[in-house]
């Protein structure tokens, strides 16, 4: 099996990009079908989100805007359970439909505080759509309309997600070797 090493930890193959890509694609087909006839707002959320936005929104065939938010709640492989406002929304919400893009939800927390966040901008609807759910870890409950795939409760990188800013650059995603 394939591994990599980052820092100090060595992680292994447990997501290969062709089988990430056609979850995607799954997932882009629900959205068209879903907001037919709509011109939703995705927002990604940053940094984590940015490879799978960009393979979605190719996939999305609806007129539609993409803007970007970057929060954090991770500090080095665990969530340290304080959100961050780092950007701000750039874009105007209020009766639009948003759909929310996140490369994880872990905890759910990071989440939970978005989707408050954005109550105050009044849109129509708001919809989440991630990557990767990590259900036995989820301390709320949320509707997550749109998820390409669930994993367990360990600690990854790739297609985006990082160790302390490094490993986003792999085309599969890893796990930690304990």
């Amino acid at each position: 099996m394939q591994t990599i090493q980052i820092k100090d930890k060595t992680f292994t193959v447990s997501l290969k990009e062709a089988d990430i890509l056609k979850q995607v694609k799954r997932v882009a087909a629900e959205i068209n079908r879903d907001y037919a006839g709509e011109s939703p707002v995705f927002l990604a959320v940053l940094n984590g989100s940015f490879i799978f936005a960009a393979d979605l929104m190719r996939e999305v065939t609806l007129p539609s805007e993409i803007t970007f938010v970057k929060l954090a709640s991770y500090a080095g492989v665990s969530s340290t359970g304080a959100v961050k406002d780092l950007i701000g929304l750039n874009v105007d919400l209020k009766g639009r439909s948003v759909i929310i893009i996140e490369d994880i939800i872990d905890s759910g927390l990071t989440m939970v505080h978005l989707l408050d966040l954005f109550k105050q901008y009044e849109p129509k609807s708001v919809d989440i759509c991630a990557l990767l759910v990590k259900p036995d870890n989820l301390k709320v409950s949320l509707d997550i309309r749109y998820t390409c795939l669930e994993i367990p409760n360990d600690f990854i990188v790739g297609y985006g997600l990082d160790y302390d800013g490094f490993g986003r650059n792999t085309r599969d995603i890893y796990t930690v070797v304990e």
